[in-house]
C-alpha cells in the first residue's frame, strides 16, 4: 500500500472553539495535537471572543492552520437550522465573522488561511448558487486568495471560479453520504457514524481510493484534499487519533492544504 500512496497528501481538519461562555464543547487542546487544520467558530453558531482568542493561540502554538468557520446567525440551534437570509445580509455577516477571527488570529501571531462554512450554511451553499455567491462575495471582498472548503460537486466551485476565489474539496469521515454525494441530514438516523474502526477505515478509503460507501450501499466518488472529523461528537479525540494513525499507517502524508 505504501507504493500506492507515495506522495499522497491529506489535510485533517476539525471544528473547534465551539464553546460559549461557561459552556464547553469538546477537547480543543487535545484535538489540536491531532489535526493539521482548525475550523474556528466565529461566534454566530458557537464561540465567543475569549474562546476564539484561546483557540487561535493554541493552534498557532502547535503549528495548526486556522480557518474561519462562518455560519448563519443561529446560536440557539448551533447553526444547524437552515435560514432564509437576503444575499447582502448574508455577505455582510460572513464578512463580519471572517474579519473578526482573522483579526484575533493576527493579534496572536497567525492568520486565517481559509474559510469553511458551518452546518446548515455549508449544506445550503452546496446546492444554492445564490447563497453560495453571497458567501463567496464576502471572501472575495476580504481576501480573494483565501480558499473555501466545500464538498466535491458543490455549487460553490463554479461561483468561486467566476470570482477568482479558490476552492478545496473535503470529505467527512464520520458522516453518512447520500448516493448523490451530499451528506445525509442530521435529523435522519445513522447520519453520524460513531464506530471508531469504521470511521478510520472510511477515512483511509476516502484518501486512497477516493470513494465512500453511501447510505444505500453504492460507491460515491470523493476526490478530497481534506478530511473532516467533528470535535463535538462523543469520543471525538479517540476517533480523530484513530483516523490520523490509520492514514499514516496507509502511507498518507498529513499536511494542511492552506
Amino acid at each position: 500500500m505504501a507504493s500506492d500512496t507515495s506522495g499522497l497528501i491529506i489535510d485533517l481538519n476539525a471544528d473547534l472553539g465551539e464553546g460559549f461562555g461557561i459552556w464547553r464543547l469538546g477537547d480543543d487542546l487535545a484535538l489540536l495535537d491531532v489535526v493539521t487544520s482548525a475550523n474556528v467558530a466565529c461566534g454566530f453558531h458557537a464561540g465567543d471572543p475569549v474562546t476564539i482568542r484561546r483557540t487561535c493561540a493554541a493552534a498557532i502554538d502547535r503549528g495548526v492552520t486556522i480557518g474561519a468557520q462562518v455560519s448563519y446567525r443561529d446560536l440557539a440551534h448551533f447553526g444547524r437550522r437552515e435560514m432564509e437570509v437576503e444575499p447582502e445580509e448574508l455577505c455582510a455577516e460572513v464578512l463580519y465573522q471572517l474579519a473578526a477571527v482573522d483579526g484575533i488570529a493576527r493579534a496572536m501571531g497567525g492568520r486565517v488561511s481559509y474559510v469553511k462554512p458551518h452546518g446548515a450554511l455549508y449544506n445550503r451553499i452546496v446546492r444554492d448558487p445564490v447563497q453560495a455567491a453571497a458567501v463567496v462575495d464576502a471572501v472575495a471582498d476580504y481576501d480573494p486568495s483565501l480558499p473555501v472548503l466545500t464538498l466535491p460537486g458543490s455549487a460553490v466551485h463554479a461561483v468561486a471560479a467566476a470570482e477568482g476565489v479558490p476552492t478545496v474539496c473535503e470529505a467527512f469521515a464520520d458522516r453518512a453520504y447520500t448516493p448523490s454525494g451530499t451528506l445525509v441530514p442530521r435529523r435522519e438516523a445513522g447520519s453520524v457514524i460513531h464506530a471508531v474502526d469504521e470511521v478510520a477505515a472510511r477515512a483511509v478509503r476516502m484518501a486512497v481510493a477516493r470513494t465512500v460507501t453511501s447510505a444505500d450501499g453504492s460507491d460515491v466518488p470523493v476526490a478530497a484534499r481534506s478530511i473532516c472529523v467533528h470535535g463535538d461528537t462523543p469520543d471525538a479525540v479517540r476517533l480523530a487519533k484513530a483516523v490520523r494513525d490509520s492514514l499514516l499507517d496507509a502511507g498518507v502524508v498529513l499536511q494542511a492544504f492552506a
